[in-house]
């Protein structure tokens, strides 16, 4: 359980991210898929991150303090955010420098609807961080707005098709922010992810 969560430091470049001295992960997905949401259901805090019918509203690397421990990092979405090219390219610059290059990075959690059959963009994003060596989990939001039945039917579709991106199916976690369905077992995995860089750092 999070029992504090501090608003850090939003910008644009990845150099200027705080000094990586702890274990830090990272939300990132499509456009208005509840990335904001699942951030505050996970802090147990309304307005952390700033949620937003608009599509595209996290323009900025946000770095959330979380126990004094580690840092939780709110990535810009990607597709749909209706931005001119430029700023988009300038975007998909800032992000993939970030994944690759930012040391103390020990999770990236990708976010994907789980009302909606496969999507293109999603599978290429993850092709993108499994060629650049990203270690990456997936987070299955909006897991209430349909039947269980439903969800499990795109889930299983979804991962089929990363299996044959993939030899083999990432972790992934199914939420909802609106039940807290999913919560305990993502914060779990999210732990175990920081006590093994602590003590790959002790060493």
């Amino acid at each position: 359980m999070i029992h504090k969560a501090e608003f850090v430091v939003s910008n644009t470049n990845p150099g200027n991210c705080p000094k990586p001295d702890r274990a830090e992960v990272a939300f990132i997905g499509r456009s208005n898929v509840g990335k904001s949401s699942l951030i505050n259901m996970l802090t147990n805090r309304k307005e952390l991150a700033k949620t937003s019918q608009k599509p595209g509203k996290t323009q900025l690397i946000n770095h959330f303090k979380i126990d004094d421990r580690w840092f939780l990092v709110d990535l810009p979405g990607y597709g749909f955010a209706k931005v001119n090219v430029k700023v988009k390219l300038g975007w998909e610059q800032m992000i993939s420098t970030y994944l690759t290059k930012r040391e103390n990075l020990c999770g990236v959690f990708v976010l994907i609807d789980s009302r909606l059959e496969p999507q293109k963009i999603d599978l290429e994003f993850l092709l993108w961080c499994g060629t650049e060596g990203v270690p990456t989990a997936i987070v299955f939001t909006k897991a209430d707005k349909q039947s269980k039945n439903k969800t499990q039917q795109n889930i299983q579709k979804f991962l089929k098709k990363m299996r044959e991106i993939f030899e083999e199916t990432p972790d992934y976690f199914v939420t909802s922010s609106e039940t807290g369905d999913g919560k305990d077992e993502l914060l779990d995995f999210i732990m175990g992810l920081v006590n093994e860089y602590e003590n790959e750092e002790m060493i």
